[in-house]
């Protein structure tokens, strides 16, 4: 039995049992955070070079692919440096590292996608509030107090979850540190204030599924009153893009954390914490690119001068 002074490192779940497959893995993932890196760089360049996307909606969008990046980077390098090198371990100043960054950008995206929600509603639903409601000043304090609440929300959970007598040994059922898994090796009740934090969080963001929701039947009831067919193709092309990326945000999550104990198993759980932590930050930005024209446009163009250059 050991206790959390003792620890100096935790195991993580091995992606694999053979070279062969740890290789595969690796190989996947390296194209996977490639892909992420690429689509997301493209994105956070168009809206930076180009004036004409200098817009409430494309500026929230670069602030998504740069959490998108984060994301992404906090998780996978890990994952597929265990992989190369057959290893399994992660240093506990390590692990304490990504359980903050996790929550970190998880809960920045998620309040980033809410208030692109909130943008679109305005735009469409009360188009000529949009200049008073979301001026460029109101912007920077909509997307600061995004990752401020974020910042202090993940520092909150690592805190409180690393504070706790660990007692259980140090193996973690999971690719990554996450809290549930770290829980698990505690040796007091004491989790349970963190299973508390945990219900609090899910319970806000259930209200903020709920916003999103309800503001996009308010959303779709405006724009299918559009007498024009452009005008709604416009709408809809700027619309479908953040629906699509709120519910792949969310039906992965859910799908990760909420299903039934008795579907539980160690490649299901893998195959779920895969697709919820490492496959949103890759498709979201080719969503925009390939739904949203405007930046479908931009992207092309700076691809076109960049080889023209070269």
């Amino acid at each position: 039995m050991s206790n959390s002074s003792s620890i100096t490192h935790f195991l993580l779940l091995a992606l694999a049992d053979t070279w062969q497959l740890q290789l595969l893995h690796f190989c996947l993932l390296l194209g996977i955070s490639l892909a992420a890196l690429l689509a997301n760089g493209l994105i956070i360049s168009a809206v930076a070079c180009g004036h004409h996307l200098h817009m409430p909606m494309f500026f929230f969008l670069l602030n998504l692919a740069l959490s998108d990046l984060g994301s992404i980077c906090t998780t996978v390098p890990k994952a597929m440096h265990n992989s190369l090198w057959d290893t399994r371990n992660i240093s506990y100043a390590g692990c304490a590292a990504q359980v903050f960054l996790v929550f970190f950008f998880i809960t920045a995206e998620f309040s980033l996608l809410i208030i692109m929600c909130y943008d679109r509603y305005v735009s469409i639903c009360k188009p000529l509030h949009y200049g008073t409601l979301l001026g460029s000043r109101a912007c920077v304090h909509m997307a600061a107090a995004a990752l401020a609440s974020a910042f202090l929300y993940a520092l909150l959970h690592t805190a409180n979850t690393f504070s706790l007598p660990l007692c259980h040994g140090n193996a973690l059922g999971h690719f990554f540190c996450e809290i549930p898994h770290i829980l698990k090796l505690s040796c007091t009740k004491s989790y349970l204030r963190e299973h508390g934090l945990i219900v609090v969080g899910a319970s806000l963001g259930s209200g903020c599924f709920v916003f999103i929701v309800f503001s996009y039947v308010q959303i779709f009831r405006v724009v299918l009153r559009i007498p024009s067919e452009q005008g709604r193709h416009k709408a809809f092309s700027t619309c479908l893009p953040h629906l699509a990326v709120v519910s792949l945000f969310v039906s992965t999550a859910v799908s990760a954390h909420l299903k039934p104990p008795s579907m539980s198993s160690p490649s299901l759980d893998l195959a779920l914490s895969v697709l919820y932590s490492v496959v949103p930050p890759a498709l979201n930005p080719l969503i925009y690119i390939l739904r949203n024209q405007e930046l479908k446009a931009a992207v092309q163009t700076l691809m076109t001068g960049w080889l023209q250059k070269h």
